[in-house]
């Protein structure tokens, strides 16, 4: 992995934990998440009429990434409905990489040199420590929150794989990208129209600019994953682009009051070995 696409992969993961904590910020998460995903879709438009059409080869991995959002979508949303920022989001985050790791050997055979693996064990264990609360290491978690940000990470994972593999058999990046946007965008509108048909104005007038700014900055954060991972084992951007834990960490302390410990610090600083382990074996 060049420096340049180290750094690009880190800037995704500031704009991946920003949305996020806008999605915290609101009182309707779903309904948070599904205004960034229409704006998100509706930013694209613009950019079709230039670029046009996908591959044929990505029609298949584009219909299936829209199915796992779906999923993604639904479990993060009910996760955030039951637990902090700073609890849901490193372990949904944490344990997808995990994941992606073991669907990739099992079901593409994808491997990694020894020192990229150990970086990415150290990120993974580093986002999950960040979770424990307090000092006796014990996730001060309900159990339904848990569950649903496993969940969340396993469906993580899922559009993770088939958007690296699609990246890579549309051989535009770009154009794949925005037209899994306006997909998803569009996809998410129905049931959204359908559970706030009678609040519908009413909640667009409430999260317009959050839907706006977020959208943008998802676009922003997962298109740039996505050329990341035409460009460097799947796997490894994966794990790097968690390092987003650490900008939602900042965020939720610095915005939403959440709680900060030394725990965390040490958390930080493994996250930091393992990417700087992941680069130099790269």
């Amino acid at each position: 992995m060049s420096l340049y696409v180290l750094l690009s992969v880190l800037f995704a993961a500031f704009c991946h934990a920003s949305w996020n904590a806008l999605v915290k910020f609101g009182n309707d998460r779903f309904f948070g998440l599904v205004m960034i995903a229409i704006f998100s879709g509706v930013l694209t438009i613009p950019a079709l009429f230039w670029f046009g059409l996908p591959s044929p080869d990505a029609v298949p991995w584009l219909a299936l990434s829209v199915l796992f959002h779906i999923g993604y979508i639904y479990f993060l949303s009910q996760a955030y409905n039951h637990g902090d920022l700073s609890q849901i989001y490193p372990i949904s985050r944490g344990s997808a990489p995990l994941i992606t790791a073991l669907l990739s050997i099992v079901l593409f055979n994808e491997s990694l040199p020894f020192m990229s693996f150990v970086g990415i064990i150290f990120i993974i264990s580093g986002v999950v420590a960040i979770a424990f609360a307090g000092r006796k290491f014990s996730l001060n978690i309900k159990g339904k929150a848990l569950i649903f940000a496993l969940c969340t990470a396993f469906f993580t994972a899922c559009y993770t794989l088939s958007d690296g593999y699609g990246a890579r058999a549309s051989q535009d990046p770009v154009v794949y990208t925005l037209w899994l946007f306006l997909l998803n965008g569009a996809v998410l509108a129905i049931p959204g129209v359908m559970k706030y048909k009678r609040s519908l104005l009413h909640g667009f007038g409430q999260y317009w600019r959050s839907g706006l700014l977020g959208g943008l900055m998802q676009l922003i954060s997962y298109g740039i994953a996505i050329w990341a991972m035409s460009q460097a084992p799947i796997v490894l951007v994966a794990a790097i682009r968690e390092t987003s834990v650490l900008f939602a960490m900042f965020l939720s302390i610095v915005f939403l009051k959440e709680k900060f410990n030394g725990m965390r610090v040490l958390a930080c600083i493994v996250i930091l070995l393992g990417v700087l382990l992941a680069k130099l074996s790269s």
